[in-house]
């Protein structure tokens, strides 16, 4: 059973998640604050954390820094009142696997987690694809990749969406159709995929600013072209 750590400092809004979760099969770990979620983290080993970014204390940024510092692969979503695009891109850009903006649908929440968990999870059936292109390597079996040798530090969010690219070389997607075919979603913030897109090539192109791999394609969104494209002007 999947562990979720829920962090936020409202008790009512705990009790309603929490309760959610429980139903939908997770056993959830509660924290009021900053530092007990750090200390829940280490001795509980979630699988996902629910964190809200206006704690008392330690806010809710610095606690995320130190939970990916110590378990980089661990996925977070962000739970945030703010209305402005720049305070819940802030959030991706850091990487966050997700957010959702308060007041929101506890179902919604659920959903979310559900999604970010199956595909976080390792596929060990035989026959699952490994993707190369040149020194890029995807292995959707191991949930790993590497890059000349060295393993690429990725977000759920950001693996799956290297691995779709990467499946269909050459196809030019929408940010709505990358929404709905790699994570599953049918409503949501388009920009979460822009902002995905921009910390892909930030790991994956030796210069982001020119991108040669992950092209975009005006008027419509996303294309995998692989290392041998040429730079876009």
């Amino acid at each position: 059973m999947p562990t979720v750590l829920v962090v936020d400092d409202d008790p009512t809004l705990r009790e309603v998640v929490a309760g959610y979760l429980s139903r939908a099969g997770l056993d959830v770990v509660e924290a009021q604050d900053g530092l007990t979620a750090l200390v829940l983290a280490r001795d509980r080993s979630p699988d996902l954390v629910v964190l809200d970014l206006t704690l008392p204390g330690l806010d809710g940024l610095e606690v995320f820094r130190r939970l990916r510092s110590e378990r980089g692969d661990l996925p977070v979503v962000m739970l945030t009142a703010r209305g402005e695009e720049s305070d819940r891109v802030l959030g991706l850009e850091l990487g966050a696997d997700d957010y959702v903006t308060k007041p929101f649908s506890s179902r919604e929440l659920v959903l979310r987690i559900q999604s970010i968990l199956r595909r976080a999870a390792p596929i060990t059936a035989p026959g699952s694809p490994t993707f190369v292109d040149a020194d890029l390597t995807v292995d959707t079996r191991r949930h790993q990749a590497w890059m000349g040798g060295r393993p690429l530090a990725l977000t759920s969010r950001e693996f799956d969406l290297l691995a779709h690219l990467m499946a269909h070389p050459g196809t030019a997607f929408s940010r709505r159709e990358l929404m709905q075919q790699v994570w599953g979603w049918e409503y949501g913030d388009e920009s979460t995929v822009t902002v995905h897109v921009r910390r892909l090539r930030e790991k994956v192109e030796t210069d982001p600013a020119r991108p040669v791999r992950l092209q975009t394609v005006w008027g419509v969104g996303y294309r995998w072209d692989g290392a041998t494209a040429t730079a876009a002007p």
